[in-house]
């Protein structure tokens, strides 16, 4: 029997780290855990740093797995057949909802007899979520992408809160109490995916019955797509060479984010998340992420050396037009590349906006 566990959450939540973090615990307790990253490109930042940690890794591009579900569990089946494991972990794209009726119940009903299925997960942003929630409070309409965030809430069996690590014991202690009185009927977990602090609790959640397996998400799907049309979605690959012998690779990638961040911050962008990776020709990577506008960015795996020449991917979803997206790139490569004196060549611009959501499957609660 295969215990599938479903995660969501808004961009930048730290879904892939917890993924990560959660199945190297899971493999201390005997499991065979694989994982599965998600996304409406291809050519994804985060599936190379997963490859580095964990064995048994698939992904499904092109499309959420509510619109994608075959693609899924086609996935799950030849992980597990091919590889052997007993447990997958699977995060959907940022920028999805309604996964409860599109992903949760259908492989409930029409896999049941060889899956059971943990409860749905949404992972939470601390920085994010008081982001949202200082808007409601002075009064602002609801946005698109903050009535995203809310229905991500709605139909969580499970709120993790991750990155704990980043506020005081007090603030995570007043937004855990306030999401329990908000969403009484999830199960509401705190943690840092980075330090492991707390991981043990989304483990014994996930154990747990499923507690809003009946909720009916109302579903505006007009404002959905609305959200994700608000999105740019730039995968972008690039060549870099030294000018001279070598370059500084973790230099050049932050300056990336670094001038990126300014620009968002100066021009109002939101950013879901901007995650980039360099890597050298023996196997090496650099791999960096932003999920703030005018914040700098965060190191999630540095490379201490230089190269002479690596390869670059820019995975980034920012609240602007396709077109201000990658010039705002490649501006941004034009000065990393000036100060750590690198020659850059890019694949074509590949920005775009997700397509409306079509779900394969939309199954209502059992008795509705």
């Amino acid at each position: 029997m295969i215990t599938f566990i479903p995660l969501t959450g808004f961009l930048g939540a730290g879904k892939t780290t917890t993924m990560t973090t959660a199945a190297l615990a899971l493999q201390e307790k005997g499991h065979r855990v694989a994982v599965i990253t998600n996304d409406q490109g291809v050519e994804l930042v985060d599936t190379h740093l997963v490859r580095s940690k964990l064995d048994s890794v698939a992904e499904v591009t092109g499309g959420c797995f509510c619109c994608k579900f075959e693609d899924l569990v086609e996935a799950v089946v030849a992980l597990t057949e091919s590889d052997g494991v007993d447990t997958v972990i699977a995060e959907a794209v940022g920028s999805c909802t309604d996964l409860q009726a599109t992903v949760v119940r259908p492989l409930r009903r029409y896999y049941g007899e060889n899956m059971v299925v943990a409860p749905l997960t949404t992972v939470v942003d601390p920085l994010r979520h008081r982001a949202f929630d200082r808007a409601a409070q002075r009064g602002e309409p609801e946005s698109d992408l903050s009535y995203l965030f809310r229905q991500q809430l709605t139909e969580a069996d499970v709120i993790a809160v991750n990155k704990l690590d980043t506020i005081t014991a007090d603030q995570a202690e007043e937004l855990l109490l306030g999401l329990r009185k908000q969403y009484g009927d999830a199960g509401v977990v705190g943690y840092s995916a980075t330090t492991g602090e707390g991981v043990g609790t989304l483990l014994d959640a996930w154990e747990a019955p499923a507690g809003n397996h009946a909720v009916d998400l109302d579903v505006d799907y007009d404002r959905y797509a609305a959200a994700e049309a608000q999105l740019a979605w730039m995968n972008q690959e690039l060549e870099l060479t030294a000018a001279g012998e070598e370059f500084d690779v973790t230099a050049w990638a932050r300056t990336v984010l670094e001038h990126l961040s300014g620009w968002a911050a100066e021009n109002g962008a939101v950013i879901g998340h901007a995650k980039l990776s360099v890597h050298t020709g023996d196997g090496e990577f650099a791999k960096l992420s932003l999920v703030e506008a005018g914040a700098p960015p965060t190191e999630d795996r540095a490379l201490a050396v230089a190269a002479a020449d690596a390869r670059a991917v820019i995975n980034a979803r920012v609240a602007c037009e396709p077109q201000a997206l990658d010039r705002a790139v490649a501006d941004a490569v034009s000065t990393a590349d000036q100060a750590t004196g690198t020659r850059s060549s890019a694949t074509s611009p590949v920005s775009f906006k997700p397509g409306y959501p079509r779900p394969v499957h939309r199954l209502a609660p059992a008795g509705a």
